[in-house]
């Protein structure tokens, strides 16, 4: 097993096409935009599908990410 530096510049996808853990921000201080909550809710982004999450956002707030993680 390698050990990559941190302090490397990284691509926002690695070469499986799968996003590292390290460069997703869904921490407990951020605050989710639409684009985060249908990412996590597994859907494309579409007008249809961002405009649902704005929706989530504005009635449930933060909870709305917290619902759809795992």
């Amino acid at each position: 097993m390698s050990e990559e530096s941190e302090s490397l510049s990284v691509s926002a996808r690695d070469a499986r096409g799968v996003t590292p853990d390290r460069l997703l921000h869904t921490g407990g201080n951020d605050q989710p935009t639409a684009e985060d909550l249908v990412l996590a809710s597994g859907r494309d982004l579409t007008p249809e599908s961002l405009e649902w999450a704005r929706r989530r956002l504005s009635e449930e707030g933060r909870s709305a990410m917290d619902k759809r993680l795992p």
